[in-house]
């Protein structure tokens, strides 16, 4: 049975951030995020990869959130418990397979150039041209034209008329009033539908359906509140998409991914041994009449 009730706990909250930020850092969704705000606006790529992220992570807890309703909670649990030891025995073994140092940021490389390629390859997609058109090109196009001698007209100063009516100047305030809203309004419609948008939220999206971050999530919303884990997860790709778009070659270069792949194995083997302990003592939340 669905349950879509407001939480009364915060129960999960830490786990679903926790679980994010070890499992996110130097992932395919982390390396698009990064690759893309190289060439285009950051503050674009952010809203389009954490709008996917939010979308994915509210879509995965609902459907783990509907599993209870179809077997019991107890087994759901145990189930989550699996999925986190499956995970967290996968995620110590590449840890322990990955090189150190120089050899594993070569590496790192060489698989960000590969998801680079991709990126490439979906922007001639769209935009119909070798490399793609970025948001700053169009931009640069649309000063370009405000710099047109059609449209410097605007800004000449308009020529004294005689007679000219305080009632006729108060029509002029008011539409230039609304000239500047409908403008917000166009640059906003810019931004959330532009093509770079949707192909930061098609490519991130696309990424991490099926991702390890998402499965865990589905296992997150079967033991947890929808909302609970929707904000955690949410809140853990926020921060992780936010390192990638500032900082994200930098991150690759500099911090050991191999270390963070054993940390998170770490954190998912312990979490699949707290999830053990609730589903064999697990007792019912429900109150008898």
């Amino acid at each position: 049975m669905l349950d879509l009730s407001f939480p009364t706990s915060l129960d999960g909250f830490t786990r679903s951030i926790s679980v994010i930020l070890t499992s996110e850092i130097g992932d395919r969704t982390f390396l698009i995020a990064a690759i893309l705000s190289m060439h285009h606006p950051r503050v674009t790529i952010f809203a389009a990869a954490l709008s996917a992220l939010g979308v994915m992570s509210f879509l995965s807890a609902l459907l783990g959130n509907i599993l209870p309703g179809l077997l019991p909670k107890q087994y759901t649990t145990a189930a989550a418990a699996v999925l986190f030891f499956v995970f967290g025995a996968k995620m110590l073994r590449e840890g322990l397979e990955m090189e150190g140092g120089e050899a594993g940021r070569e590496k790192m490389e060489e698989e960000m150039r590969e998801v680079q390629k991709e990126v490439q390859e979906a922007e001639e997609e769209v935009t119909g041209r070798p490399g793609g058109m970025g948001l700053d090109d169009m931009e640069e196009g649309r000063s370009m034209l405000r710099g047109s001698p059609a449209s410097t007209e605007e800004g000449l100063p308009t020529p004294a008329v005689s007679g000219t009516s305080s009632h006729v100047h108060r029509g002029r305030q008011a539409k230039d009033a609304l000239n500047s809203v409908s403008e917000g309004i166009k640059n906003l419609a810019q931004l959330l539908f532009s093509p770079i948008f949707i192909q930061a939220f098609v490519l991130t999206f696309l990424a991490e359906w099926g991702d390890r971050s998402q499965i865990t999530t589905i296992a997150l919303g079967a033991a947890h509140n929808v909302w609970i884990v929707t904000l955690g997860t949410t809140l853990g790709h926020s921060v992780c998409t936010g390192g990638a778009v500032l900082g994200g070659r930098w991150i690759s270069q500099h911090i050991s991914i191999k270390h963070v792949t054993l940390g998170g194995a770490v954190l998912f083997l312990i979490f699949g041994v707290m999830y053990s302990y609730e589903a064999i003592y697990f007792v019912d939340d429900v109150v008898p009449a």
